[in-house]
């Protein structure tokens, strides 16, 4: 398995609940020490964040949207679960200046984000020819890419 194969996900169908099988998420079996269960929680939270058109929520905003929902799932536990999925490579937690964390589905597909700094709405984009000018910048210096992190803060044109 390569570096990043243990960040691949599987779904298994169950009756009408997806459950996630992973590196680190176990259902049924004893899991080693310090790794997570496989619980109603984590189930629930995985399916909210799987199914909502939102890409972008903070831990307040899953809370938030599962009370609406009816689900019985404390705000500490919305907190940890997260932290556990971002662990897992499940989602990538984003800190933007001026907010709070907000979390994303890890799909793997790479995009940049604009933030848009009087609503802190998060729209993702790509495009070809900055990933293409960033590569040839870093080999300009002397350096190969590694890993990258564009963010765009933007405002509506009045």
């Amino acid at each position: 398995m390569d570096s990043k194969g243990d960040l691949r996900v599987a779904f298994v169908l169950s009756g009408a609940k997806r459950f996630v099988v992973r590196a680190g998420l176990f259902a049924g079996a004893p899991a080693p020490t310090g790794t997570p269960q496989v619980s109603d929680p984590v189930i629930t939270l995985w399916e909210m964040l799987d199914s909502t058109e939102q890409r972008h929520m903070s831990a307040e905003d899953v809370y938030k949207a599962l009370m609406e929902a009816g689900e019985d799932v404390g705000l500490a536990t919305v907190y940890r679960v997260l932290t556990q999925f971002e662990a897992a490579g499940l989602v990538v937690r984003h800190n933007f200046d001026g907010g709070h964390a907000v979390f994303e589905l890890a799909d793997g597909g790479h995009h940049d984000h604009m933030v848009n700094v009087d609503t802190s709405e998060v729209i993702e984009f790509m495009d070809a020819e900055i990933e293409k000018r960033q590569r040839e910048i870093v080999a300009e210096h002397g350096f190969e890419l590694v890993d990258h992190n564009l963010v765009l803060y933007v405002r509506k044109k009045k």
